[in-house]
């Protein structure tokens, strides 16, 4: 009997600020040396029905292309989940090889990952976490 593998893939959290942006280039690579799918994630919150859905994706796909240019050639995923991104991300990353997000250092929050989202997504994840802090990027 020939067992089939199962589909290889890297999954970002992004959301569009720079600390996503700085993720979404992080995961791309990941994506490109692991040989894997890049699925890009966007978590909007439950309220507001499902008309935000289609405006989400489309923001969604013109903030991914210009971030990875096609040149790039990696198999890229998008998707929209509702809900909690502390318990979204965790849960779509079910099987992936690695979960790619984006944080704040030191944010108002007082927690030195900022926010809530980041500690729920590294108690929750059954794989590997990646945090990236986008802000100390160098713009040319």
């Amino acid at each position: 009997m020939q067992t089939i593998p199962r589909p290889r893939y890297v999954i970002i959290g992004f959301d569009g600020s720079a600390n996503s942006t700085a993720a979404l280039e992080r995961a791309a690579a990941e994506a490109q040396q692991r040989h894997a799918r890049l699925d890009v994630v966007r978590v909007i919150p439950r309220a507001g029905g499902l008309l935000r859905m289609p405006a989400a994706w489309l923001r969604l796909r013109n903030e991914v292309a210009r971030v990875l240019p096609r040149a790039r050639h990696i198999t890229t995923r998008l998707r929209i989940a509702r809900g909690d991104a502390g318990t979204e991300l965790p849960r779509l990353a079910g099987h992936a090889e690695v979960l790619v997000i984006g944080a704040c250092l030191n944010t108002r929050h007082g927690t030195p990952l900022g926010g809530e989202t980041v500690p729920a997504v590294l108690s929750a994840a059954l794989c590997e976490v990646i945090v990236c802090e986008g802000e100390t990027r160098q713009e040319v």
